[in-house]
């Protein structure tokens, strides 16, 4: 991943500056355009009240020249854990997301597993796996018809392109059969905020998989049984019964989401294929991986890449739509945040010059990260958000649900009754789950790696993963049932804080990837350093002017609205390229 044979292989003149070939200044060049207006969304709303989009738009054209993704909230929770007992770690890092917090808390348990030398007993890792299946369906119903389906409503079509309303009313749904709805401006219908059906069942349907996930988790959301070695609960028969009977409506309502959003994305793309550009990324993908195999996990270093290629889904890194590791240790040693455009202070020093397999680790890699906030004005060329620029060999990564899928089939590693990869293992083409028969028939979905990586495409996977994730929480409850058939329900292991450790944590949450990273010395934290998802996709642009996600997707995408002023643009097109993210 680096350049090699020189003095400072991380050094930025090391870099082929490929991406960043120097550009002029956008914003100074376009300011003389009397065509070009910005529009400012602040907060960006039902997604993240944190988050403010800013465009420059051509409007003689219809196309954004620039685009600025700000965080306007510093939460401080790195500051927070420094110089803290260890046994805080857990409770505190949930707090980093409310419809994460699951995912964080698994995430933190794991690097401190790592630093203690703890394994917990194999039941504690499936009820562990069973509660974060959960929570991503609850994610994932949640943003498709809460938080993103509005987008694509009846309210918002008819207002922003009412051609496209009047075709979808004539319109014939092909998945009528599956979810009821005769043409796709009843699905758009449906959409609408409060009163839209599909609305208002997707509220019902989100409180059953957090339902799942407060039974398994002791407390939803922010758990209080997750902990270092294992997790809190009493495993008995009657908990996992109570979690089978609301699995049986989550995989029947995963074939109803699949059909409704295959006919609507096929709708909009016949509408006018200039929806195949809208948030239209790279294909550069990271995923962290989750769901362990108990029967190997094991949280050392030197192991996690044997137990990380054992996961329900697979870690990797795409750079252009092509693989380049599953390796959990080469996908950690990879990671720089640069605060060229944040409000932090630059760090000085290098402790740690390699990770523990002895591979060099970059001073702007987490482990040698120091979180030094400098508050200051935005200024559009200069410092404009709390966000950091993580990169991947020094290349900015898309993470959430598009990725691991796409980075699951084409790996094709993945072992489980009801999911299969297509393809030839390293040259996947996607992956078919099967949806085994409750108060609906069964049902086989294909879900197919897509030509390009869009915001309609980031939809329909987070769709399809609603089934794959319902699915695999199913395996783990079978798992369940066949250790306490066995006998086998310890549920904790035991363990010494040591004075001096390194610990690492690898999971996944609804958005993305999610890595933990933390330092003891004297048996306290000496630092904890935190890479979201959302920190990897509303990162600014880095220390060679590259973009990331958000911005880059906005910066893909055409103006498909219509509207004849530059003030009756409501922007509709930046907010579904943006919001297909999950942010």
């Amino acid at each position: 991943m680096r350049v090699v044979g020189v003095a400072d292989p991380f050094g930025l003149k090391t870099v082929e500056l490929s991406q960043a070939s120097a550009q002029p200044d956008r914003a100074a060049s376009s300011a003389k355009n009397q065509h070009v207006y910005e529009l400012d969304v602040d907060p960006l709303t039902r997604a993240s009240e944190r988050l403010s989009l800013k465009a420059l738009i051509d409007f003689a054209e219809r196309k954004v020249v620039d685009a600025r993704v700000e965080n306007t909230g510093y939460r401080g929770y790195e500051q927070i854990l420094k110089d803290r007992a260890p046994s805080d770690v857990v409770a505190i890092a949930s707090r980093v997301s409310g419809q994460g917090s699951g995912a964080n808390s698994i995430a933190a348990a794991q690097a401190l597993e790592m630093a203690y030398g703890v394994t917990p007993p194999p039941l504690a890792t499936i009820v562990r796996s069973l509660g974060a299946a959960a929570e991503l369906v609850a994610s994932h119903v949640r943003h498709l018809f809460l938080v993103g389906g509005p987008d694509y409503s009846e309210a918002t079509v008819a207002k922003t392109n009412p051609a496209f309303w009047i075709v979808a009313q004539q319109t014939s749904a092909a998945g009528e059969a599956v979810h009821g709805c005769r043409t796709i401006g009843d699905i758009m219908a449906g959409m609408n905020l409060f009163s839209g059906h599909l609305y208002r069942e997707a509220l019902h349907l989100t409180r059953t998989a957090a339902e799942v996930a407060a039974l398994v988790f002791g407390k939803y959301p922010h758990p209080s049984s997750v902990f270092p070695g294992g997790i809190g609960i009493e495993a008995n028969r009657a908990t996992f019964q109570s979690v089978l009977g609301r699995i049986n409506q989550l995989v029947d309502y995963s074939k109803k989401i699949v059909a409704i959003w295959d006919d609507l994305i096929e709708f909009f793309y016949a509408a006018d294929p200039r929806f195949q550009q809208v948030g239209e990324t790279q294909s550069n993908f990271i995923s962290s991986g989750l769901w362990d195999d108990p029967a190997v996990y094991e949280p050392r270093f030197d192991r996690c890449n044997a137990w990380g290629e054992r996961r329900m889904a697979t870690p990797g890194v795409m750079v252009r739509g092509k693989l380049r590791t599953n390796k959990l240790t080469e996908i950690s040693a990879g990671i720089e945040e640069f605060a060229d455009r944040s409000f932090f202070s630059a760090w000085n020093g290098h402790p740690l010059k390699t990770d523990p397999l002895g591979v060099p680790l970059s001073p702007l890699h987490p482990w040698n990260k120091l979180t030094i906030p400098v508050p200051d004005a935005v200024e559009w060329n200069g410092t404009y958000t709390w966000d950091t620029a993580p990169r991947w060999d020094r290349e900015p990564m898309e993470t959430g649900a598009l990725a691991r899928q796409w980075i699951t089939a084409l790996s094709g590693k993945l072992k489980n009754e009801f999911i299969h990869t297509l393809g030839a293992p390293g040259k996947g083409t996607g992956l078919e789950i099967d949806l085994p028969k409750f108060q609906l028939p069964s049902q086989r979905i294909v879900w197919q790696i897509p030509e390009r990586s869009n915001a309609l495409e980031r939809i329909r996977a987070r769709a399809y993963h609603i089934g794959y994730c319902s699915v695999v929480a199913l395996t783990y409850l079978l798992k369940a049932f066949d250790s306490l058939q066995r006998g086998e329900t310890a549920m904790s292991a035991r363990f010494r804080v040591p004075q001096e450790a390194l610990g690492a944590g690898f999971w996944e949450d609804g958005q993305g990837s999610l890595m933990h990273y933390i330092m003891i010395a004297n048996s306290q934290v000496v630092n904890y350093q935190i890479v979201t998802a959302s920190g990897w996709m509303s990162s600014p642009q880095d220390a060679l002017g590259i973009p990331g996600p958000y911005e880059k997707a906005m910066l893909s995408t055409p103006l498909i609205e219509d509207f004849g002023r530059p003030e009756e643009c409501t922007g509709i097109d930046l907010l579904r390229a943006v919001r297909s993210f999950d942010p």
